[in-house]
């Protein structure tokens, strides 16, 4: 029996599903993507300011301590990052 959900459909070709997230959490705390990359340095996680717009753009993944790590810096729980992704199931 084939699987009618398509779970492809949900990511719209993205590679990630917090990137959207991750922009307007950056924006709303007034942070670059430079300033971002630099605070992510200080903890640890190497993330260059351009591999913050791919990631922002759905065109890198990112791995789960990045995630937190993008999380912690930006003062917000992991799952804001998460729950347009995780409301958008309930559709599926």
């Amino acid at each position: 029996m084939a699987n009618s959900r398509n779970h492809s459909n949900l990511l719209k070709g993205k590679l990630n599903v917090i990137g959207k997230n991750i922009q307007k959490y950056r924006i709303a705390a007034n942070l670059s993507r430079q300033t971002l990359s630099d605070k992510m340095i200080m903890i640890g996680i190497d993330i260059p300011a351009n591999s913050i717009y791919d990631i922002e753009t759905g065109n890198r993944t990112i791995v789960d301590y990045e995630i937190c790590a993008i999380s912690k810096v930006l003062k917000i729980p992991v799952d804001y990052l998460l729950s347009d992704y995780y409301n958008s199931l309930d559709n599926v």
